[in-house]
């Protein structure tokens, strides 16, 4: 048929058809997934309850496999070993309106690595949480597990109590994490800040799987000036959650009182040049290798506008077969100088 002669709207409507099929199949999977995690916890509540009362041990199990097996061989997932995981699943949360409720949102695949990963249960069920509510992927699941996001997350020494109204104070807090894990980079004891930060950049996803949900980066070395005078601040982000701007220090080294002022200052420059009216109050980040906490609460009581501080931790060393996988921060800088001298060819062009 000739698109000439179609309807005007005709596009519109097929977008919108494409749009329902699309939502349509999404709950299709959320569904499917939701029996599915049903079915192995009942299988698994089974399983155990006959092994606490009649004994069941591993020949039995490899039997049901087997059984299991022909009578529905499209189904992949009766093996011996995903059975004790089913196993393992019913005994850690026994309540089934939970699994119903709460543990269905997420694939099984992500619940075997929490029970392979986490044993307590208050954990657990925090990264069941946090992976609903973001989203992540069984990968990025694996990740934040292996770097213990849950012990880091909130950890932060801030003033937000005291220049934040609640219960943004609080959120805030809870965006903050110590240390920072940049695993992604290699670097070594000369290694100046302006490496460091060009290598973040580099690895900007990793940066801000990093930081947590809702950071958007703004800009590096962001252009202020102020009473006639220019000042570069390291980097520049805006969280969608918190409806605010970021600034984050990056130093070398232990923290020292005098960077909370530099950033108090920063911080003030932002809200009065760069925030929007409807915006919430910029917030400081420092991040430090080290830091004393006496130095850092004395050094932030006082100030008005919120700061947190926390360290920061990235790879000293590379395993030797991993070594020349990886750049290190010279050939970064390198490659950062390459794309800076394309774009600014393009623009004389």
């Amino acid at each position: 048929m000739n698109k000439d002669i179609l309807p005007s709207d005709y596009e519109a409507f097929l977008q919108s058809i494409k749009a329902r099929v699309q939502q349509a199949q999404f709950q299709a999977l959320v569904a499917v997934n939701k029996e599915l995690i049903f079915l192995y916890w009942h299988i698994g509540r089974g399983i155990l309850e006959r092994q606490e009362k009649q004994g069941w041990g591993t020949k039995v199990i490899d039997h049901l496999s087997e059984d299991l097996h022909h009578a529905f061989p499209q189904m992949k997932g009766f093996s011996p070993r995903n059975l004790k995981y089913m196993r393992a699943f019913a005994e850690a949360y026994p309540a089934e309106q939970f699994v119903q409720v709460v543990l269905a949102q997420i694939t099984w695949y992500h619940h075997i690595a929490l029970l392979e990963k986490v044993k307590d249960e208050k954990e657990r069920v925090w990264y069941i949480q946090k992976t609903v509510e973001h989203g992540w992927s069984r990968n990025v699941l694996v990740h934040q597990i292996n770097t213990d996001l849950y012990q880091r997350q909130g950890k932060a020494i801030t003033n937000f109590q005291s220049s934040l109204p609640a219960p943004q104070s609080d959120f805030a807090h809870d965006v903050l994490k110590d240390p920072y894990i940049f695993d992604f980079i290699t670097t070594g004891e000369d290694t100046k800040e302006r490496h460091i930060q060009n290598a973040l950049l580099a690895h900007i996803q990793r940066f801000l799987l990093e930081l947590g949900a809702g950071f958007t980066f703004v800009g590096s070395n962001y252009h202020l000036v102020v009473g006639d005078e220019d000042f570069y601040l390291d980097l520049l982000f805006y969280h969608l959650h918190l409806r605010c701007f970021v600034v984050i220090e990056l130093k070398r080294g232990s923290f020292k009182p005098e960077y909370a002022g530099k950033v108090n200052f920063y911080l003030k420059a932002v809200d009065k040049q760069v925030k929007y009216p409807s915006d919430n109050p910029t917030i400081g980040i420092i991040l430090c290798e080290t830091k004393s906490e006496v130095k850092v609460e004395y050094a932030l009581s006082d100030i008005q506008k919120p700061i947190g501080v926390a360290s920061y931790q990235f790879t000293t060393s590379l395993p030797d077969e991993l070594k020349d996988q990886l750049p290190d921060v010279k050939q970064l800088e390198k490659s950062l100088q390459k794309v800076k001298e394309s774009i600014e060819g393009e623009e004389t062009q």
